[in-house]
């Protein structure tokens, strides 16, 4: 499970996200970009955060680490903003907190170069948890301390939003033609040879035991979050097999 810190301080909103998230201290003396259980996003957001991050860091990619994050919604009560106010109302309880990467950089493509094989990385990871959002307009990539870290994966697994037809949506190609990193020559079948024998069941279960129980409850034709877990897992398992044949748009990588 992922560590469980308290929100004792709402520093400020950050509007570069359309989830609104906020800048939060916590119990532990830490800063996090928190993102709120009340956005209209809703709790598939933040299960979608925690598989992609916990993936991403187990497959050695650079991702800033996550909490879960207890808000109390008396902290919003001081909040002059009244949409902040009332994303902070509406979420209390356990939210979903990244670690604050002080003095972070946007990536700039013509500013930093990447090289193909980490592209070719990145490109891989983003086609197997199919991220629509992690173009060259919204990069969703920040340079810190010299190297290029992953953010904001709430907008992946589209299948998640329609379980009985996530076979079919799991199986469609991934069209990097707009991705961040295409121009940079992005070797996937490298990257494939690496990663994918690393995805498998004992990884995904770990990945998936992460998700708290209550952003799984009650979801319509699961009778317990495990059931749900193991269907998380299992796009991802037969996607990480395939996938790099499945990614057009990018020079070397057509089918």
């Amino acid at each position: 499970m992922l560590r469980e810190v308290t929100a004792t301080r709402y520093i400020t909103p950050l509007r570069e996200g359309g989830s609104l998230p906020g800048l939060v201290e916590a119990d532990d003396l830490g800063t996090y970009v928190m993102k709120f259980a009340g956005a209209g996003q809703g709790r598939k957001t933040l299960v979608a955060e925690v598989v992609c991050g916990g993936l991403a860091r187990r497959l050695g990619l650079r991702m800033p680490r996550l909490v879960v994050l207890d808000l109390d919604p008396v902290l919003g009560l001081g909040e002059p903003d009244h949409e902040v106010q009332e994303l902070l109302r509406s979420s209390g309880g356990a939210n979903l907190g990244m670690d604050f990467l002080s003095g972070a950089l946007g990536f700039d493509p013509l500013a930093f170069p990447v090289s193909p094989e980490e592209a070719g990385r990145i490109v891989w990871f983003d086609a197997l948890v199919n991220n629509v959002d992690r173009s060259w307009r919204n990069p969703n990539l920040l340079m810190w301390r010299g190297e290029l870290w992953l953010i904001d994966h709430g907008a992946t697994m589209i299948w998640h939003h329609n379980w009985p037809g996530a076979q079919a949506s799991a199986a469609r190609p991934y069209d990097a033609s707009e991705h961040a990193l295409a121009a940079f020559r992005p070797d996937v079948e490298a990257a494939a040879a690496q990663l994918a024998p690393l995805v498998t069941e004992d990884l995904l279960a770990e990945v998936t035991a992460e998700i708290p129980d209550i952003w799984l409850a009650d979801e319509p034709g699961f009778d317990t979050p495990d059931d749900l877990r193991r269907t998380y897992a299992r796009p991802l398992l037969a996607r990480s097999a395939v996938v790099h044949e499945r990614i057009n748009g990018i020079e070397g990588a057509e089918r």
